[in-house]
C-alpha cells in the first residue's frame, strides 16, 4: 500500500468503499508482554523524568511529574495490569495519552518497559477480544491484532484509565498542584 508523509502525519488511502483498511497501533512492552493500544490515544512518548510519589495512593499510581508546568499522573502500566510494579530500566518510558471525562481531555502518563514501534494492523486481521485465557482483566481488552501468525493484545485505554480512577487522579494532580505551590512560596 503506497503511503504519503507529510511532515509528522502519514497518510494510507481509503479503501474503496471510502473507509480506512487499517489502523495504527503503538506496540510496547509491560511485564514481557507485547501489548498495543490506538495510535489515536497517544500524545507524545518521553523517557522517564524523576516521578514524585504522592502518598496514599494505589500501587498502579507512580506518582506525578512535572510536564512543561503541567502535573501528570502517571500509572505505572504493569501494577494497573496485576503484573506488580515496573522495574526501571534505560528502555523505559511513558507514554502520554489523552483520555476523556465528561466531556474535558486529561492527559496523563503510562510507565511501560520499552517502546517497540508503530504498526498498520489491517482490520481484518483484528478480532474480537477473547472472553478468556488472558490474564488481563477482559474489560482492559479491546481487540486481538495478528500480526503474521501472533497476535498482540490491543488495551482499551478508556477501559485501563476509567472514570472513577481519571476523578481521583484529577483530585491527585490537584492536590499535588496544591502542595507544589506552597513549597515554592
Amino acid at each position: 500500500m503506497a503511503r504519503l508523509e507529510t511532515g509528522n502525519e502519514i497518510l494510507a488511502p481509503a479503501s474503496a468503499d471510502g473507509t480506512d483498511d487499517v489502523n495504527q497501533y503503538l506496540t510496547f512492552s509491560v511485564s514481557g508482554e507485547n501489548l498495543a493500544m490506538s495510535i489515536e490515544a497517544v500524545k507524545e512518548i518521553i523517557e522517564t523524568p524523576q516521578v514524585t510519589r504522592v502518598p496514599m495512593t494505589p500501587e498502579y499510581i507512580r506518582g506525578v511529574i512535572n510536564l512543561r508546568g503541567n502535573v501528570v499522573p502517571v500509572i505505572d502500566l504493569g501494577a494497573r495490569l496485576g503484573r506488580g510494579p515496573l522495574t526501571l530500566t534505560k528502555r523505559s518510558c511513558i507514554v502520554l495519552v489523552e483520555v476523556q471525562a465528561g466531556g474535558d481531555g486529561h492527559v496523563l502518563g503510562m510507565l511501560v518497559d520499552e517502546v517497540r514501534n508503530i504498526l498498520d494492523i489491517p482490520r481484518r486481521d483484528v478480532k474480537p477480544a477473547p472472553e478468556f485465557g488472558s490474564e488481563i482483566r477482559t474489560d482492559f481488552i479491546a481487540a486481538m491484532g495478528r500480526i503474521d501468525d501472533v497476535f498482540v493484545i490491543i488495551l482499551s485505554i478508556d477501559h485501563v484509565l476509567s472514570m472513577q480512577e481519571l476523578a481521583a487522579l484529577r483530585r491527585l494532580s490537584e492536590e499535588a498542584s496544591i502542595h507544589g505551590q506552597d513549597t515554592e512560596s
